[in-house]
């Protein structure tokens, strides 16, 4: 799991206070059987498709925290961030889609789940309407959990895997990297904020927490809109 900074740092208290729901989202059976390699192939396909329509919403909010940035350095970073998202992990994607034989219309034309259009409209929200530094903090979980549960996954996974591809992205130094920049420009903003602000700043990390568990949650359930 990447480190927070100074031991008084917005992330390290963050991150203590929603330590519980983190054991739950590493354990939960989503994650255990694709660490076990056993999760169900519907599932997995669930989850993928739905991910890649998030990240869209992730890209465009990481683009907002870019032009609210403070100096030309962490506009850069939200900028390669978006690209990132948009990018290179639609190229993790593509593999899967390729895989699974779902082509742009198929993709176009499944709706976002009740879990996926909750959390990209929560963080639209967040970056139209709330400071820099609670945008930081919404954003920061999507980051720093999925590096923390791909650590985990990847040091108890089989070689032979069929989600290998996803285990070794998320596991990998370069999001390692992102992760800590993500991280160290979250800190650097909480302290600057006035002690509302970062009050706004936990819920919106605590409320992210619980947005990343639904979406698993979701996909494992294959959960869909009633009507």
């Amino acid at each position: 799991m990447a480190s927070p900074g100074p031991d008084d740092a917005f992330s390290r208290e963050a991150w203590a206070r929603n330590a519980a729901a983190y054991e739950t989202i590493r354990s939960m059976p989503f994650n255990a059987e694709l660490a076990a390699g056993t999760l169900p192939q519907d599932r997995f396909r669930h989850y993928i498709v739905q991910d890649a329509h998030y990240l869209i919403g992730f890209g465009r909010a990481l683009s907002l925290a870019a032009a609210k940035a403070p100096d030309p350095d962490t506009i850069v970073q939200f900028s390669a961030a978006a690209q990132e998202a948009i990018v290179v992990e639609r190229a993790l994607h593509g593999g899967f889609f390729r895989d699974y034989g779902i082509g742009p219309d198929t993709f176009a034309a499944t709706a976002l789940t009740p879990a996926c259009d909750h959390y990209v409209s929560y963080l639209t929200a967040i970056a139209y309407a709330e400071p820099y530094a609670v945008l930081c903090a919404a954003l920061l979980p999507c980051f720093w959990i999925y590096k923390a549960v791909g650590d985990d996954i990847f040091a108890r996974a089989a070689p032979d895997n069929p989600y290998r591809a996803w285990i070794d992205t998320y596991a990998g130094d370069d999001f390692a990297a992102a992760v800590a920049a993500m991280i160290a420009a979250t800190d650097r903003a909480a302290r600057d904020a006035s002690e509302a602000e970062r009050a706004r700043m936990h819920r919106a990390f605590t409320q992210a927490t619980r947005l990343e568990w639904q979406f698993w949650d979701s996909a494992y359930r294959d959960a869909a809109w009633a009507l």
